[in-house]
C-alpha cells in the first residue's frame, strides 16, 4: 500500500491487454496526461501544464514528457479533454507541434478555450465536441461522456470501453447539488457504469484529505454581495482566468452594487470573452467597461477582474502590488483573492497580498472569509464514489503524493481490497486484462521546462545553477598565462557580483591563485581547461572557508 520508487522497465505489451502510463499529474497538482495503449493504438487523456514554484527561477511552464509517445504519434486516436483549465489542457500546443492532425475531443467550451490557444501558436486543429451521454467510437476505444461539476462549466469524466477491461476518468471534479448552472454530477450515469463494471477507477484526489463535503459554489455570492457593500473605493477580485462560475457571480455582485466591471489580464480578457459568446457567462449591458476607461473613473464604481491569484510574477495582481501596473491599489481600496492556493505557491501569494496591504489595500482571501470553495470533491463525495460504482480496482490520480494516499485509504475504506488500490507516480505503468489491473514497471519521465522559447532545452542541473545565482551571487576570476613559461601575466582579477562583500575581500588570496596557476602550468598542466580548474578550487576554498558562501565561481584562463 505504497509507493514503489525502484520499478523497473515494463515488459513487451501482450496483444489484448490495456496499459495505462500517467506522465504527469501525479505526486504534483497539475500538467495532468495519462496514455492508454492497446494493440498498437494511444489514446490520450488531457494534456496540462503545472506552473513553476520559487526553486525553480526563469521558468514559465512545465510540461509534460513526451519523449513516451513522440515516436508513435501516428498510433495516438485521440486527445480526450475533461474540462478547460490550463493544468487539463495548457500543453495541447507542444504536443500539436509534434503531429498537428490529432484529433481533440472535449466540451464545447473546452474546445473553444483550446482553440484559441492554439490560434496563437498557428495551428489549426482537428476537433469533434461531445457533450454529457455522447458515445464516440475511436478505433479500438469505445468512449461515453458524463456530466460532472466543477469549478468550470462543461466538464465531462470519459468512460472507456475496451476489449481489455473499462477505465473510468473522472477528471477534476465534484458534486456541488446547488450549481450555478444547474448542471450537476451525473450520479445516475456512475451507477449504471457500476452495474456495468469499471475495473479500473481513475479518480481525483486533490480535496481527499478533507473531510465531508465541499462547499456549494452558491454560498459565495451572499458573502461577495457583503464585501461590495461596505466597499468604499476600488474592488479588485483575482481568480484563474477560466473560472467562469466565479466571474459570474463577481458580476452579479457589481450588477448589485451599480459597479462596472474590468477584466485584466490577457488571458482573462480572452477567456471571459470567449464564455459570453458561448453563453456561459451572463454580462448584463453596458457592465462592461474597458480597463483603460476605468481608470477615470471613481473608485466606488468599478470592479477589476484580474489574473493572478497565485502569485504569478508577470500577472496582474503581482504588478499592482508593486506598483508596476497600469491600475493602482491604494488606500481604501478592497482586493479579493477568490481561489485557493496551489500547493508550492504560498510564498508567492503572501507577498503579494503584504505587498498590497504595504499599499493600503484591505485583502481579504480564503482564510479570511468565504470567497471560494474548491472544484474537487472531498472524502465524504468520494465514498460516495466508491459505494456507488464498486470499481474492481482503483487508482488515485490528480494530486500530490499525500493526496493520492489518501484517496486510496478511502477506497479500501469502502471495501476495496488493498491489493486492488494502485498508488502510481509519473511514469508508472499499470496493465489491465480480464479485470485485473497490476504495475508491471515505470518509464522515465522528467520535467520539461518552457523557458521563453526555449522547450525542454533547460536541465534541473541548469535550474540549479540559477538558484545558486540567486541565492548565493555570482564570483569571476580571470587570468592571462604565458604558454612558453607558464607565468601569469595578467591577473588574476577577481570580481563577485551578489555579495555584500566588495571585491577588495579578495586581494589576500590572489597571490594564492597565480601561484597554483603557474605551478600546475610548470608541471605539465597546459590545457587551459586544467588551469581553469585549479583557478576554481583555490578561489571556492577561499569563499567557502572565509565568506561562508559557495557562490557560483567562472574561471578564465587564457593563454598569451
Amino acid at each position: 500500500m505504497t509507493f514503489n520508487p525502484d520499478l523497473l522497465p515494463p515488459p513487451a505489451l501482450e496483444p489484448g491487454t490495456l496499459r495505462l502510463v500517467p506522465l504527469g499529474g501525479l505526486g504534483e497538482v497539475g500538467r495532468n496526461m495519462h496514455v492508454l495503449e492497446l494493440d498498437g493504438r494511444l489514446l490520450i487523456i488531457d494534456c496540462g501544464v503545472l506552473f513553476p514554484e520559487d526553486h525553480q527561477p526563469g521558468v514559465d511552464l512545465i510540461l509534460p514528457d513526451f519523449s513516451y509517445i513522440e515516436d508513435r504519434l501516428d498510433d495516438v486516436e485521440a486527445i480526450v479533454l475533461t474540462h478547460g483549465h490550463e493544468d487539463h489542457i495548457g500543453a495541447v500546443p507542444y504536443l500539436l507541434r509534434m503531429r498537428q492532425d490529432i484529433p481533440i475531443l472535449g466540451s464545447q467550451l473546452t474546445l473553444a478555450f483550446v482553440e484559441a490557444k492554439l490560434r496563437e501558436h498557428r495551428i489549426s486543429p482537428v476537433t469533434l465536441a461531445v457533450k454529457e451521454g455522447q458515445r464516440e467510437k475511436l478505433g479500438i476505444f469505445d468512449l461515453e461522456f458524463l456530466a460532472v461539476n466543477h469549478s468550470i462549466p462543461d466538464a465531462l469524466a470519459v468512460f472507456v470501453r475496451t476489449s481489455a477491461g473499462t477505465v473510468l476518468n473522472t477528471g477534476d471534479f465534484k458534486m456541488d447539488q446547488l450549481p450555478l448552472d444547474g448542471r450537476i454530477t451525473d450520479l445516475r450515469g456512475f451507477a449504471r457504469l457500476g452495474e456495468e463494471g469499471v475495473d479500473v477507477f481513475q479518480v481525483d484526489s486533490t480535496n481527499a484529505e478533507v473531510p465531508g463535503f465541499t462547499t456549494a459554489e452558491v454560498e459565495i455570492g451572499p458573502v461577495l454581495d457583503r464585501l461590495f457593500a461596505q466597499a468604499t473605493g476600488r474592488i479588485v477580485v483575482a481568480s484563474f482566468a477560466s473560472h467562469v462560475h466565479r466571474v459570474q457571480q463577481v458580476i452579479d455582485a457589481a450588477e448589485s452594487h451599480g459597479r462596472k466591471v474590468a477584466f485584466v489580464g490577457r488571458s482573462m480578457v480572452r477567456n471571459m470573452g470567449i464564455a459570453a459568446d458561448m453563453g456561459y457567462l451572463r454580462v448584463p449591458d453596458g457592465i462592461l467597461v474597458d480597463p483603460k476607461k476605468a481608470d477615470d473613473m471613481p473608485g466606488e464604481q468599478v470592479v477589476y477582474m484580474s489574473t493572478g491569484s497565485q502569485g504569478e510574477p508577470m500577472a496582474a495582481l503581482s504588478r499592482m502590488a508593486s506598483g508596476d501596473h497600469k491600475v493602482t491599489v491604494g488606500e481604501g481600496d478592497l482586493v479579493i483573492l477568490a481561489s485557493s492556493l496551489i500547493p508550492g505557491n504560498e510564498n508567492a501569494v503572501f507577498r503579494v497580498i503584504n505587498g498590497l496591504m504595504r499599499l493600503g489595500a484591505t485583502v481579504v482571501h480564503q482564510g479570511s472569509a468565504r470567497v471560494h470553495v474548491s472544484g474537487h470533491a472531498s472524502a465524504g463525495e468520494l465514498l460516495y464514489c466508491y459505494n456507488i460504482l464498486r470499481p474492481r480496482n482503483v487508482m488515485p490520480i490528480h494530486g500530490e503524493v499525500r493526496h493520492l494516499l489518501a484517496n486510496g485509504h478511502l477506497a479500501m475504506k469502502t471495501g476495496i481490497a488493498q491489493e486492488n488500490v494502485m498508488f502510481a507516480e509519473n511514469g508508472t505503468v499499470v496493465d489491465l486484462k480480464d479485470g485485473v489491473a497490476r504495475v508491471v514497471g515505470a518509464v522515465e519521465v522528467h520535467n520539461v521546462y518552457v523557458d521563453g522559447s526555449s522547450i525542454g532545452e533547460i536541465t534541473d542541473a541548469e535550474l540549479k545553477d540559477r538558484r545558486i545565482l540567486s541565492e548565493e551571487g555570482f564570483v569571476s576570476v580571470f587570468a592571462v598565462v604565458d604558454s612558453s613559461n607558464g607565468r601569469v601575466v595578467s591577473g588574476p582579477e577577481v570580481h563577485a557580483r551578489g555579495l555584500a562583500e566588495g571585491d577588495s575581500v579578495f586581494d589576500a588570496i590572489l597571490p594564492e591563485i597565480k601561484k597554483a596557476i603557474e605551478d600546475a602550468a610548470r608541471g605539465g598542466s597546459t590545457d587551459t581547461h586544467q588551469l581553469q580548474q585549479v583557478a576554481r578550487r583555490v578561489l571556492g576554498r577561499f569563499v567557502g572557508t572565509k565568506l561562508r558562501r559557495r557562490p557560483m565561481i567562472v574561471p578564465i584562463v587564457i593563454e598569451a
